[in-house]
């Protein structure tokens, strides 16, 4: 399956931060198999990070795009509302499940404002801008990945287990 890794940094843009968060992503989502097509770092900025989410999905058609960055409180933190504008259905108990889990490390995790959700069959999922953030959620996120994006793309198989 097909991934893409979008990191929204200022400072990551203009090349005076080294993007750890998106690397470590492009690593994990390689050790489990997923093909990283593509990857880009963009200044927090609403209508930049809208027009990507829109084309690698709908263009593109990637399974899946992992965020990083610009998910908290300060006025440049735009990439919930980005996504949320590019979504057809969110997916709230991801978004939760990242934050609960975080919060086990942190209680800076209940200020993340990371959003999750469909949008034609690509899954879309922000994720906090930290190395150790990024860590801690893909542990959340890796036991349920293929079978969202199975469900996503269609599959009739049964969710439920024994």
């Amino acid at each position: 399956m097909k991934a893409g890794v979008l990191t929204i940094s200022d400072r990551g843009a203009k090349g005076e931060r080294e993007d750890l968060s998106g690397q470590l992503l492009i690593q994990r989502l390689s050790e489990a198999g997923f093909e990283v097509s593509h990857y880009r770092v963009v200044p927090d900025e609403y209508e930049e990070i809208l027009a990507i989410l829109i084309d690698w999905a709908d263009r593109e058609r990637l399974a899946l795009i992992l965020t990083t960055g610009g998910t908290g409180l300060s006025p440049r933190d735009v990439t919930p509302e980005a996504t949320r504008a590019a979504l057809e259905r969110e997916i709230p108990g991801i978004a939760e499940a990242l934050r609960l889990s975080g919060l086990r490390h942190t209680p800076y995790a209940m200020l993340s404002r990371g959003l999750a959700g469909i949008r034609r069959q690509t899954l879309i999922i922000n994720l906090p801008g930290s190395p150790k953030a990024v860590e801690e959620g893909w542990e959340v996120l890796a036991p349920v990945l293929r079978h969202a994006l199975e469900k996503i793309q269609g599959s009739e198989a049964e969710c439920a287990r024994g």
